[in-house]
């Protein structure tokens, strides 16, 4: 199982930036599909974004246009860059591994989290 470290949450103020960072332990990363979820209270785990180990994206709609997911695979991290950050994007954010998907027609379809998760880091927007 992979081991996941993350790092870079935190309070901002609405519109501003945070960039989330996530190291995975393991040989496997290079080949496994990344991402985060995020919880916020009383709502359950929601998908923010995923990458591909050929580095298609995916995000969920309340998100386009402000976040940008990436990964270095010499440095085995992921990272989630957010812009324009909301009060509705306060939430802990988890980073996770081996997410369960298809690509089609150049689209990235996940169905299911992968086995290993992060410790999970806060992320908190003051309005």
């Amino acid at each position: 199982q992979v081991q996941l470290v993350e790092s870079g949450g935190g309070l901002v103020q609405a519109g501003g930036s945070l960039r989330l960072s996530c190291t995975a332990s393991g040989s496997t990363f290079s080949t496994t599909t990344m991402g985060w979820y995020r919880q916020a209270p009383g709502k359950q785990r929601e998908l923010v974004a995923a990458i591909t180990s050929g580095g298609v994206t995916k995000y969920t709609d309340s998100v386009k246009g402000r976040f940008t997911i990436s990964r270095d695979k010499a440095k085995n991290t992921v990272y989630l860059h957010m812009d324009s950050l909301k009060a509705e994007d306060t939430a802990v954010y988890y980073c996770n591994a081996g997410i369960y998907g298809i690509i089609s027609g150049g689209i990235y379809y996940p169905s299911r989290a992968g086995a290993s998760w992060g410790q999970g880091t806060q992320v908190t927007v003051s309005s």
